[in-house]
């Protein structure tokens, strides 16, 4: 059993190389030969120009892509200054009503000094 391997290694014909033939020009096996090859040589071509133009849109698009998020940005920080301006608003409009309250209609004092309530400023979260 150990001579498995030996075996097979002694039955194994080594190839001469063949005389170089030179082909027939209208040989079949020549035409089919040469005919893949150029379709090879124009797949891979056009696989060239496909992938060109694939970088080309890759690069137009991530340039979109950058710009729109810039924009997002922009209007993000406009939403929040917006946002912080009218919470400034309802506070002012909250400490003018107490005011209002206390010296025209005599209301006591204690509300002035607190914040307003939750619902009386929209941008706080709760």
């Amino acid at each position: 059993m150990s001579d498995g391997g030996a075996g097979a290694a002694g039955s194994v014909v080594p190839l001469e190389p063949k005389a170089k033939v030179r082909p027939e020009a209208n040989d079949p096996l020549e035409r089919a030969g040469r005919l893949i090859l150029d379709m090879v040589g124009k797949a891979a071509s056009a696989a060239e120009v496909n992938n060109q133009k694939a970088i080309q849109i890759a690069e137009k698009l991530s340039a979109q892509l950058r710009a729109a998020e810039n924009r997002m940005r922009e209007l993000e920080n406009k939403a929040r200054y917006h946002e912080d301006r009218a919470d400034r608003a309802e506070r002012w409009l909250y400490q003018i009503s107490v005011d209002v309250e206390q010296k025209f209609f005599g209301r006591d004092d204690s509300r002035a000094s607190q914040p307003p309530p939750p619902q009386a400023v929209s941008g706080q979260k709760q």
